[in-house]
C-alpha cells in the first residue's frame, strides 16, 4: 500500500534517490524515490515518482536529485476492458507520472542511500558499461537490438524496426525469456563439459558434467541479475535452474512439474503478474513446448533410428523440423495472449522465425557470449562487430516479412471471458494425456469464436472529454480531438483493428467541427455531440442523443449526457446501440473501488473543463534548463 496521486500537479518541488533509469527513442525516463515534496494538490504526496527527462540527462542510480516537475496520477485504462497502467504502476510502489520541469539537479544526498539501492546501483553501472561497449561498436538498431540482447535496454529500439519485429512475429527475441537463457546456459555447460572432457585425469575421477552445470546455474543467475530479472526471466531462469540440478542430482527434469514450480515460485514473488501478458504469453508457450516434447520426444527418437531418420538429421532435417514445430507450438499459444493484449497476429510467424532464429541461436548469441567474456580483457569488440552482423540478418528479414501482403494481423478487443475459456482449453489441450484432452480443441474454437463476435462499441469518450469517437455508416469510427492527447486515439483504433494511423486525415471523416463543439452520426442517423462550450449545450441537448463534453452539462439537458461530472466518477466511457437506446460501460463502473483507482465522489458542478489526468508528453521547452 502506497499513496496515488489523485489530481494533476504543476511545478512541484521533487527531492529524492533515483532507484531506476531507462533510455527511450526520444526521452529518457526515472523512477525517484521521495525524500521530500512540496506543492499545490498533494493531499497525498507519493511515495515514488516516474518521470521523464531529456535525453542523455538521466542520472545515474543512486544519484539524489532535485528539480521541478508536472506530476499526473498514474494513467487509468482508455476505454473499458483496456490495459490498466495504473495498476501496473500501483505494483512497482508509483503513486505518479510525469516529466520535469527544466534542469535536473545531482546534490548531495542529506543520508547514506540502503544496501539495496547500492547494489541496484552496482548492477545499473554494469549494464550501463555493457550498454557503451556495445554501441560504440555498432550503432543504430544494431547496438540497440544487441544491448536488449543481453542487458534488457530495449527502450532504445527505433519504432518502425520494433513494430517490424513485433508484425513478423520475431518480437520474442526482444525480451529475454527462456530461449536466452537456454542459450547461455545452455552454452556454457557444453563448452565446460566439453574443455573438462579434454582432461581425461580429470574427466575420469571427478563428476565434470556436476561441474558444468553448476557454473551453468552461476552464469544463468548472473544474466538474470544482469538482464533486469523480469517476469519472463524469472520463470525462465526457475526452470533452468531446476534442470540443471536435476542434472547435479541425476534425475531428468524437462517436465510439466518444472513449469508448475516455476509458476508458483514466481506467483509467490509477485502475485500480480498473473494478469500481465509478459506472464501469460510465456507461460502459455511454455507449457505448449513442454507438452509438445513429451508427446514427440519417442517420435523422434524413433524416426532417427531409421535409415531415412539418420539421413534427414545428418542434413540438418531434424533440426529444420524442430524448429518449425517449437514455431508453431509457440505461435498457437500464445496467439489468443496477443490478440487480446496487443490486438495483433503473426501470419508469417513461422516464416519469420525458420529464417532467423537458426544465426540468432548459433551466431547471435553466441557472439554476444563471447563479447562479455572477452570484454574485461579489451578483446570484445570483433565479437561485437559479428553480432551485430547477425543482428542486421534478423532485422532484414523483419523488415521483408512485415512488408508482405497481409503481414499485419489485426483483432478487435474481446473480452476476459474469450480469454479464460481459451486458457482453460490451453491448459486441457496440454495436461490431459487420454483422449479427452480433445475436448480442449473444442474450448479454444468457442473462445475464438465467442473473441471473433464481441460486439464493438459505437461511441467512445475519453476520460478528459475532450477525445471522442462515432462509428457512423461505414463501420469504421471517427475520432476527433480537442486537446492535444494522440494516445487515447492509437489505443482505440488498435482495438478496433482499424490499420487508419490516427494521423490520417480521413479519421474523422463524418465528424462537423465549429469553435462551439463537433457532431457525428451514428449508423442509424443519430447525432452524438462533443460540446466544447456552454453556448453550445442549447442546441446539442435538444437535436443529440448523446452529449459529451469536458465542461458540466444544465440539469435540463434531455441528450443522454456524458459530461465532467460522469466522467470523473467513470474515467472512459464506451456506448453500445441496442434499439432506441445505449448500454454503458465505463473504465470504473459503479461500487469499482480499487488502491489505484479510488472510488470518487462528484466533481464539483463548474463550467471550467477538467485538466486531463494522464502522463502528458512534454513540450521541448519544458525540457530545456531553466531555473
Amino acid at each position: 500500500a502506497h499513496p496515488v496521486l489523485q489530481a494533476a500537479a504543476w511545478n512541484v518541488e521533487v527531492a529524492g534517490f533515483v532507484e531506476t533509469r531507462e533510455e527511450r527513442e526520444r526521452s529518457d525516463r526515472i523512477v525517484v524515490r521521495v525524500h521530500r515534496i512540496s506543492g499545490k494538490r498533494l493531499e497525498q504526496p507519493p511515495d515514488r515518482v516516474r518521470v521523464s527527462v531529456r535525453k542523455g540527462t538521466a542520472p545515474p542510480v543512486a544519484a539524489f536529485v532535485e528539480f521541478k516537475a508536472r506530476l499526473s496520477p498514474p494513467l487509468e485504462p482508455l476505454r473499458p476492458g483496456g490495459y490498466d497502467f495504473a495498476r501496473n504502476l500501483y505494483f512497482q510502489g508509483i503513486g505518479a507520472s510525469g516529466f520535469v520541469l527544466g534542469r535536473i539537479r545531482t546534490v548531495e544526498p542529506p543520508l547514506l542511500p540502503g544496501l539495496r539501492l547500492r547494489a541496484a546501483a552496482t548492477i545499473d553501472a554494469m549494464r550501463a558499461a555493457l550498454d557503451r561497449r556495445i554501441r560504440s561498436v555498432l550503432g543504430g538498431d544494431r547496438g540497440a537490438i544487441a544491448s536488449a540482447l543481453l542487458t534488457g535496454k530495449r527502450d532504445a529500439i527505433s519504432t518502425p524496426v520494433n513494430d517490424a519485429m513485433f508484425i513478423s512475429g520475431l518480437g520474442h527475441v526482444l525480451s529475454i525469456s527462456g530461449y536466452h537463457m537456454a542459450v547461455v546456459a545452455g552454452l556454457i555447460f557444453f563448452v565446460l563439459r566439453a574443455l573438462f572432457a579434454l582432461m581425461p585425469a580429470a574427466a575420469g575421477h571427478f563428476p565434470v558434467k556436476k561441474w558444468a552445470a553448476m557454473a551453468a546455474l552461476a552464469a544463468a543467475a548472473f544474466y538474470l541479475v544482469l538482464s533486469g530479472a523480469e517476469v519472463a526471466t524469472q520463470r525462465s531462469f526457475i526452470m533452468i535452474a531446476i534442470v540443471l540440478i536435476g542434472v547435479m542430482v541425476d534425475r531428468l527434469a524437462i517436465t510439466l512439474r518444472t513449469l508448475t514450480v516455476a509458476a508458483i515460485v514466481v506467483l509467490l514473488i509477485t502475485p500480480e503478474a498473473i494478469v500481465h501478458p509478459s506472464f501469460q504469453m510465456s507461460f502459455a508457450a511454455t507449457l505448449a513446448l513442454v507438452a509438445g516434447y513429451e508427446r514427440s520426444l519417442s517420435w523422434m527418437s524413433t524416426a532417427a533410428e531409421t535409415p531415412m531418420g539418420m539421413r534427414v538429421a545428418l542434413w540438418g532435417g531434424r533440426a529444420l523440423i524442430g524448429l518449425v514445430i517449437v514455431s508453431l507450438l509457440a505461435g498457437f499459444a500464445t496467439t489468443l495472449f496477443a490478440a487480446f493484449h496487443f490486438h495483433r497476429l503473426a501470419p508469417y510467424g513461422v516464416v519469420a522465425n525458420l529464417l532467423a532464429m537458426p544465426l540468432v541461436s548459433a551466431w547471435t548469441m553466441p557472439m554476444g557470449i563471447l563479447g562479455v567474456i572477452a570484454m574485461p580483457f579489451g578483446f570484445d569488440g570483433f565479437f561485437w562487430f559479428l553480432m551485430g552482423e547477425g543482428i542486421g540478418w534478423m532485422i532484414a528479414v523483419a523488415l521483408w516479412v512485415a512488408s508482405l501482403p497481409g503481414a499485419v494481423g489485426r483483432m478487435a478487443a474481446f473480452g476476459i471471458g474469450p480469454l479464460l475459456l481459451g486458457s482453460a482449453g490451453l491448459v486441457v489441450l496440454c495436461l490431459l494425456k487420454s483422449p479427452l484432452r480433445l475436448a480442449g480443441v473444442a474450448l479454444l474454437a468457442l473462445a475464438s469464436l465467442w473473441a471473433a463476435r464481441t460486439p464493438q462499441p459505437d461511441v467512445l469518450i475519453a476520460a478528459d472529454g475532450l477525445t471522442l469517437a462515432v462509428r457512423g455508416s461505414d463501420g469504421r469510427l471517427a475520432i476527433v480531438r480537442s486537446g492535444s492527447d494522440t494516445f487515447a486515439a492509437r489505443q482505440w483504433l488498435a482495438a478496433d483493428a482499424d490499420a487508419r494511423s490516427h494521423t490520417d486525415a480521413g479519421v474523422s471523416a463524418g465528424i462537423r467541427c465549429d469553435q462551439a463543439g463537433c457532431i457525428g452520426r451514428l449508423a442509424d442517423g443519430r447525432m452524438i455531440a462533443l460540446a466544447r462550450s456552454i453556448e453550445a449545450f442549447e442546441e446539442d441537448c435538444r437535436r443529440a442523443a448523446v452529449v459529451a463534453s469536458p465542461r458540466a452539462a444544465p440539469a435540463h439537458c434531455a441528450a443522454l449526457a456524458i459530461d465532467r461530472n460522469v466522467l470523473h466518477r467513470t474515467g472512459a466511457v464506451a456506448l453500445r446501440r441496442t434499439g432506441e437506446g445505449f448500454v454503458m460501460s465505463a473504465v470504473r463502473p459503479p461500487g469499482y473501488d480499487r488502491p489505484w483507482a479510488q472510488a470518487r465522489p462528484s466533481a464539483v458542478d463548474t463550467t471550467a473543463p477538467r485538466a486531463p489526468a494522464r502522463d502528458a508528453t512534454p513540450r521541448p521547452k519544458d525540457l530545456e534548463p531553466g531555473d
